[in-house]
This record gives structure tokens, sequence and C-alpha cells, in this order.
């Protein structure tokens, strides 16, 4: 596939497109071993070898990352006040585009997806692909079976809304596995409000098949096979 180098080269790393073009006029950039000066060059993505700075590029057109993300930390691509997840990118991860594909609260930890492709994050959040999303919520008191049945049911939420049908598993000491496939603001902690509990604390752990890398403490990313990145798309094993 053929492509603008100043493009290819903000696609590939954290360089703005105007940072591309900055590097490439400064001789920083070279094509098949030779120093190219013009950021509108065309570059064959599938076989030109394109470094930055002697280092080379590997072409990913979409890149995926697991993170689990830590209390305190805003899922957002920038922010004037809060850190966000973005910032906890390491350098040799970063490049432009990437968003977290879905929102975690600030105070809520867990799985979340980073992701440049806006395809993959649309199937994954849609209510109508029903995707489901499982967490694992920590209440301020134990809650009975009559728990589970609410979910299923459908829980109406404070304002009118009705959620639709879920699964809620009691697991004893006043935590809950929820899964729900819907996306709804703050729509656990709701749910379980309207039914007279607080939520204390909320991770999530699995999207469709794909589950929260254990070995990754909060804050650690790692990237995503390509395999690993289609389990969201499948149900739990």
């Amino acid at each position: 596939m053929k492509e603008r180098l100043d493009k290819y080269i903000a696609s590939q790393t954290a360089l703005s497109r105007k940072d591309a073009s900055r590097a490439i006029r400064d001789k920083r950039v070279t094509v098949n071993g030779t120093v190219s000066r013009a950021s509108d060059a065309k570059v064959n993505t599938d076989t030109d070898v394109i470094a930055l700075d002697g280092q080379p590029l590997t072409y990913r057109r979409y890149v995926y990352y697991l993170m689990n993300k830590p209390a305190g930390v805003v899922s957002a691509t920038e922010d004037k006040t809060e850190r966000t997840v973005i910032d906890l990118l390491p350098p040799d991860l970063r490049r432009d585009g990437i968003f977290p594909a879905g929102r975690l609260d600030k105070d809520t930890t867990g799985l979340l997806i980073l992701t440049d492709d806006g395809d993959y994050a649309h199937r994954m959040l849609s209510p109508k692909k029903h995707v489901n999303k499982t967490y694992i919520a920590t209440l301020d008191r134990e809650p009975d079976e009559n728990i589970s049945e609410a979910f299923r049911a459908g829980v109406t939420l404070s304002d009118g809304t009705v959620c639709q049908p879920g699964q809620a598993v009691c697991l004893g000491n006043n935590r809950v596995e929820v899964t729900i496939h819907e996306g709804k603001y703050h729509q656990v902690k709701r749910m379980f409000a309207a039914l007279g509990f607080k939520v204390v604390s909320l991770e999530r752990i699995r999207i469709g098949a794909l589950t929260l890398d254990r070995e990754l403490s909060p804050g650690d990313i790692r990237v995503l096979t390509g395999e690993e990145a289609t389990l969201v798309f499948s149900e739990k094993s």
C-alpha cells in the first residue's frame, strides 16, 4: 500500500504529522537506506524499509494493547487536570491516534483495551453486538441470591431506564461477579444503587473471552496478539 512518508511516520510513532515532517527535513528518516527529505514522498508500506534515527519501523496498520487500568486515572486521550491512560503508555508503544476502547470510571480498575482501530472499538462497544463485559463488584454489604434474579430480569435505574438482562453471581465477602453487554454511564454502580447497594470497588476482569492478564501490575500495558484481540468477540470458554 502506498502512503505519504510523513503520514506513515506519524502512524507508526508518537510523532504528530508536523513533527514527522520536521524529522524528515532534519534528515532523521531513511527509506531503503537513503535519506529522504520529502514529506510527501510515497512509500510502499509492504516492501520499503523506513527508519527513524536509524531504527527501522515495523509497519502495523492497527495496534491493540491490553492495560490493567489503575484507580485514579481517567479513560481519555487527554485531560487538562487529570492523568489519562494514554499518559501511561511507554514510549515504545506510543503512536498517533491511540484511544481507550470504552471507558472505565476514574476509580474503576482492570481490563482496558487501547487501540487506533475505530471499527474494532465500535464492534466491541455496540450494544447490538452483545459483547459481554464482566466485572467484580465489592459492595457495602453482603447481597443474597435475589440479586441474581434482579439482574436476569433487567434492573430499572432511578431515572426509569430499564437495563437489558445481565448476570450476577454472588461470590461471598460482599463480592459479586456481574456480566452485562451494555455500556451506560456508570451502569454497574447505578444498577446496584437501584437495588439498595453501594459499590465500594469495581474491577473489569473480562471482555468477551479475553481475560485480564494477572501478570500485569496496575498501570502495566502489553501488546495483544491478533488472536487475543479477536477473543473479545467470542464467548467465555
